[in-house]
């Protein structure tokens, strides 16, 4: 994320497909599906009984895999896909997904979505070791660590070496005769299981089944391990039992509206922050605008909810591609204006109600601002559909420190000064429970990952706290110089 850059970027997204025809092809559609969990890269990695057929490439699915040849680019009756935003490791080809590796027990591809947490420390034992890496991406440790388990089948060599990983994953991976998926112990990010044909079919969100026309079976359990072959479907679970924390991200911002995640409706969860909203933190005004596209459900519900009109005072244009994005202030601005524009017939003259998914740096929210204002608004008012973003990310999204963050080290006051509106206000955490349907928050073993809202961390951060404590040690040494 760059210093001015206001968007959470989407982890990524994993689809995979066992005993299908065509199912490079298949993989390719259910990328579409999810295009918008990782829009860098992209890749696919299918088995035709034979060997294994791997492509990754930089931008979009359809860039990459349209075309009638993908049968005989990438041939196979399995296959697994990968749609990308780097969250360890950089945007190159490099670290793009799937990764294949040909290992003694056989050949195997992973597809990853989420963060290790402790991916630097498990990397340099490895490289201490003798290991030698070829990106500097998390996924590649899980393959080293397969590598090297002195287990004898493959699937416990996996077993093994999601043991010795700490963090958020779900992973699909393919084997020479297997399909595998499996999410983390707390379940922080998302897996479901479909059928196609009376075959297996993973994928990150349902909609991703719709797409290929799939059938939802259920979601794959937090720690749990679903592995098909030919001779059908086994669920195990290798890590010790642990209270789920799916991560409640997911339905403010990352899924689509049409996806139905850990059996709750992402559309349906909207429209109930936006009714939580307006009860909350309530305002009289003319018109009720969304932040398009992400901000269009809330803000749905917030109308319904208070009896004000629904309109669409912003337009999204969607199509202004990824090179218009330019480094520069000014270039910037104009991005801001490309993507969006106003409405002047629904805005000028009225109190307008800006409703957002959510407030990162505020850069963004505050350029919104001023484009109402300028297109005659005579009031503009901002509200929030989660609560303040206080602490960052580690588990998959690409998240500023807490120096960038709007709400970590101001009062409310000052950021409705800073965003230039006549008032601001932000969902609380209990509203965000109620639009759940989870009742109140246990703060002791809370129903799911909140800490960007919290700081309540559900697993330990082992490479966080390693660097936080180097940098204590040279932060001494400096003061014990310059005291000497």
């Amino acid at each position: 994320m760059t210093p001015d850059d206001d968007q959470l970027r989407l982890e990524c997204g994993v689809f995979g497909v066992f005993g299908t025809p065509d199912a490079a092809g298949t993989v390719a559609l259910g990328l579409h599906a999810l295009q918008h969990r990782g829009q860098e890269a992209c890749g696919i990695a299918a088995f035709d009984g034979h060997g294994f057929h791997t492509e990754r490439h930089l931008g979009h699915v359809a860039e990459a895999f349209s075309g009638g040849d993908l049968t005989k680019r990438l041939p196979g009756s399995s296959a697994i896909g990968h749609t990308r935003y780097s969250t360890a490791g950089g945007s190159f080809l490099r670290n793009g997904q799937p990764m294949f590796a040909d290992l003694r027990a056989g050949g195997i591809a992973i597809a990853h979505n989420g963060n290790l947490t402790n991916f630097m420390t498990v990397r340099e034992q490895l490289v201490a070791d003798g290991a030698i890496f070829q990106s500097t991406s998390d996924s590649e440790v899980i393959l080293h660590l397969i590598a090297r388990s002195r287990k004898s089948r493959l699937v416990e060599k996996f077993i093994d070496a999601l043991s010795q990983v700490e963090g958020g994953y779900a992973l699909v991976a393919l084997t020479n005769k297997k399909l595998i998926g499996v999410r983390d112990p707390l379940g922080i990010r998302p897996l479901v299981l479909g059928e196609l044909n009376g075959k297996a079919v993973f994928a990150s969100e349902t909609r991703a089944l719709n797409m290929v026309g799939a059938r939802f079976v259920r979601d794959v359990e937090h720690g749990e391990m679903i592995i098909v072959s030919d001779e059908g479907v086994e669920s195990v679970r290798p890590f010790p039992a642990a209270r789920a924390r799916p991560c409640v991200f997911e339905y403010v911002y990352f899924a689509m509206p049409d996806s139905v995640v850990n059996g709750r409706s992402v559309y349906d969860v909207r429209k109930r922050l936006g009714r939580r909203l307006a009860q909350e933190s309530g305002r009289p005004v003319d018109v009720v605008v969304p932040v398009p596209d992400s901000g269009v459900p809330a803000a749905l519900g917030y109308a319904q909810e208070s009896g004000i009109p629904f309109e669409m005072g912003i337009i999204r244009n969607h199509y202004v591609g990824r090179t218009f994005i330019q480094p520069t202030q000014d270039a910037r601005e104009l991005s801001v204006r490309m993507k969006l524009s106003p409405n002047h017939a629904v805005l000028a003259g009225k109190r307008v109600m800006l409703i957002d998914d959510s407030i990162v740096r505020g850069t963004n929210s505050v350029r919104v601002v001023r484009m109402v204002r300028e297109a005659g608004a005579t009031e503009v008012h901002l509200r929030s559909a989660s609560p303040p973003l206080k602490w960052p990310d580690f588990y998959g999204i690409d998240m500023p420190d807490r120096a960038h963050l709007l709400a970590a080290n101001r009062t409310l006051p000052e950021m409705a000064r800073l965003l230039e509106v006549d008032s601001l206000d932000f969902l609380s955490v209990e509203g965000l429970y109620w639009a759940m349907g989870a009742g109140a928050r246990d703060p002791h073993n809370p129903q799911f990952t909140d800490h960007y809202f919290t700081g309540d961390y559900p697993t330990r951060l082992l490479d966080r706290e390693i660097a936080e404590g180097l940098d204590a040690s040279i932060e001494r040494q400096l003061s014990f110089l310059v005291d000497a």
